[in-house]
């Protein structure tokens, strides 16, 4: 009896452009997988370069510098007997030869190489190019299809290994050419952006086309944070039935060996638990905070710290990623600043150990208010009063963070970003939106959540006491907003659903809410473009998957 084959998922975190580093990582992985005794090193869906590396893919020197590294990687493997490798990577080239670049096309291929021996044997190019949400392959890629390129099918000690990428095995064709080119077995190789729901979704999609082709299927995904988008690694494994054989962590690195045996072709592996929807979503934002200033080199961060709930739960997150160390809370009280507000704010800062300091803006709101008092005279106090004060603090947080190079976290909501219930240079100004795409109503479940986990490094009064901006007398949320359970709730048939307004009401929302909170989504679009780029965690969030109009007279 021959004995099992092992094959490595590599779940690694790479860096957009970073091309040797990321060849330099493949290299590494498939060193200790060949002292594994594995047979076949998988990695994820562009490795080599990064994804997505967006109009990175228009430059010609960018695609040649990843042939270059593709052939280093190769020749740099020749004293690995018995490994073949899978790496992802661009290709302005077809069958070994550079296509001529023509600006009517898009200027290159999404591909798969397979390497053994010190070369490229063969090289696979996805069929099927996804150009919707986040993604916008098309303007890219060219089809495999459409370029006349067959299914590539090799060799690991006797098992036939098929290969897709990504988008392929959502759709019957590619799997099916693969097993009628003489497939056992199914490779895919992913690059596929996390969001809520969004393993199981994946699990159960892979599941169909295992069980349609009658093969067991591999499945190596990236890990790691790329600007607004975060992978959530959770590789994995299925059986030909469709059953879970293999499944990774989540959000970790990991070189996950599956083995399978030649004669029954069934799978064998660890399956760690799926965690539940807030450890995801906290190790989501954690991840993305995490890889966002370390990829970009920012020595730290910087938050205003209000004592607030949203301001809570960024400076948990942050400290979680970076270590307290890293990251610096300011308190900017205002004359409406209740005490309650700075104790807490000094409270969590304590439990926390994070620098901390407290600014008055009192003396700068005062002279703003001396300098437009022949403007504003005998006008009443209204929303430009309130803006200033936030305007204010921004203004601070932006110099401190110029001086000392921290990046500085924003601390709006999704609920916030959708309503324009937050101000333009000023509680908007930072460099990073953490919870850009979590709803006031995820805000509060998270809080929770991560005391839960210990120690309770939320403040309990933070978290129970009513929302407030604290920019006028007794100012509450409310007062501008409807209740936060309604808003979410509208916001996410709305937007994430793309519901009408008819639909929503009919669903039994009042229709004057229905009204209000989607007349403020679309006049605050204006707001949201000159917002900083933030996590995404939903299918849907404020970002490239998000493209209204800011001039539009569309109202249904």
């Amino acid at each position: 009896m021959s004995s099992p084959l092992k094959i490595a998922l590599a779940q690694i975190n790479v860096i957009v452009g970073d091309l040797a580093g990321n060849a330099d990582r493949i290299i590494a992985q498939a060193r200790t997988a060949h002292s594994a005794g594995v047979d076949l090193l998988v990695t994820p869906e562009l490795a080599l370069c990064g994804y997505p590396p967006e109009d990175l893919l228009l430059r010609p020197a960018f695609l040649a510098g990843c042939d270059e590294q593709l052939e280093r990687i190769a020749a740099e493997l020749a004293d690995l007997p018995g490994l073949q490798v899978v790496v992802g990577h661009p290709t302005a080239r077809e069958d070994g030869v550079m296509r001529e670049r023509s600006w009517s096309l898009p200027p290159c291929l999404n591909a798969a190489s397979v390497l053994a021996g010190g070369r490229v044997l063969q090289t696979y190019v996805k069929r099927e190019l996804p150009n919707y949400q986040v993604f916008d392959e098309r303007r890219y890629f060219y089809s495999g299809r459409d370029a006349g390129l067959l299914p590539v099918v090799f060799d690991v000690r006797g098992l036939k290994v098929g290969l897709l990428i990504c988008e392929d095995a959502w759709f019957d064709e590619p799997a099916a050419a693969a097993k009628a080119a003489g497939a056992q077995a199914l490779c895919v190789i992913n690059a596929s952006p996390f969001h809520v729901g969004k393993v199981a979704e994946r699990e159960a999609r892979m599941a169909e086309r295992a069980r349609a082709t009658g093969l067991p299927l591999l499945y190596a995904h990236v890990v790691g944070g790329q600007d607004e988008m975060v992978f959530d690694g959770a590789s994995f494994a299925m059986q030909a039935d469709g059953t879970l054989a293999v499944r990774a962590a989540m959000f970790e690195e990991a070189l996950v060996v599956v083995e399978l045996d030649p004669s029954t072709r069934r799978l064998a592996g660890r399956i760690v638990p799926e965690p539940e929807m807030e450890a995801q979503v906290w190790q989501a934002l954690v991840t993305g905070v995490r890889d966002y200033l370390g990829k970009n080199g920012f020595p730290g961060a910087i938050l205003g710290l209000s004592g607030g709930i949203d301001s809570a739960l960024v400076l948990a997150i942050a400290v979680d990623a970076l270590g307290a160390d890293k990251v610096r809370a300011v308190m900017m009280p205002s004359p409406y600043t209740a005490d309650i507000s700075w104790i807490d704010a000094r409270d969590m800062a304590e439990r926390l150990g994070v620098r901390y300091d407290e600014k008055s803006i009192v003396p700068m709101f005062d002279a703003f208010n001396a300098a437009l008092a022949d403007e504003f005279k005998d006008l009443p106090l209204d929303a430009t009063e309130e803006n200033i004060q936030a305007r204010i603090r921004g203004t601070l947080l932006m110099a401190l963070s110029n001086k000392f190079g921290s990046i500085v976290l924003t601390t709006g909501n999704k609920s916030e970003m959708a309503t324009g219930y937050c101000t333009l240079y000023g509680d908007m100004a930072g460099g990073f939106a953490v919870i850009k795409d979590v709803a006031k109503t995820l805000v509060f479940r998270l809080a929770r959540w991560r005391n839960a986990q210990g120690p309770e490094i939320i403040p309990d009064r933070i978290i129970t006491r009513p929302p407030s901006a604290e920019l006028r007398p007794d100012q509450k949320d409310e007062d501008s907003l409807p209740p936060y359970p309604v808003l979410d709730a509208i916001l996410a048939r709305y937007m994430e659903q793309d519901e009408s307004i008819a639909d929503i009401v009919a669903a039994g929302f009042k229709p004057e809410d229905v009204e209000r909170v989607t007349r403020l989504i679309k006049v605050n679009e204006y707001k949201r473009r000159q917002a900083p780029v933030g996590i995404r965690i939903t299918h849907r969030g404020f970002g490239r998957d998000w493209r209204y109009p800011i001039t539009s007279r569309f109202r249904a």
